[in-house]
């Protein structure tokens, strides 16, 4: 079954379980799948990794939103973003802890020999190449341009 079609089936059983957040956010991102699909020339059907970033950029838009509505004082609408900001979560691969992407960075930077910020455009190609998404691009930058300089 691909990631997709299990979004799809999730939805079902969300749908005949009643849970009302969790049928709201599959349908917002299996939305964003589709206008991800359908955008350009030609239609096509994203690939896992694909329909995996989507969901990813939507999650990151609710952990955004979510900082936004507490840092206004909207307590009850940040709770409801950061839920499905969870909820999403549990569709991508697992996180790589702080301790791990500081290795990880430590290590590309060690074995392809980046020194200095003017090659942070490489270093950041190679780390992201072997990050693949298990990581906040924000975080990989910010650590990969501590350690070049």
């Amino acid at each position: 079954m691909s990631f997709v079609e299990n979004l799809r089936a999730d939805l079902t059983a969300a749908m005949r379980a009643g849970d009302a957040l969790r049928v709201g956010t599959l349908r917002m991102v299996l939305t964003a799948v589709r206008e991800v699909e359908v955008s350009g020339r030609t239609q096509r059907t994203l690939s896992d990794a694909e329909a995996q970033k989507v969901v990813a950029k939507e999650a990151k838009k609710r952990r955004e939103s979510a900082q936004v509505y507490t840092d206004a004082g909207r307590p009850e609408l940040a709770e409801r973003e950061q839920a499905e900001a969870e909820l999403l979560e549990q569709y991508l691969p697992q996180q790589l802890s702080p301790a791990e992407l500081e290795a990880l960075v430590d290590e590309v930077i060690a074995a392809e020999g980046y020194a200095g910020l003017q090659q942070m455009g490489a270093a950041m190609k190679a780390v992201n190449a072997r990050v693949q998404g298990r990581a906040d691009g924000g975080a990989v930058a910010a650590l990969v341009r501590s350690r070049l300089t």
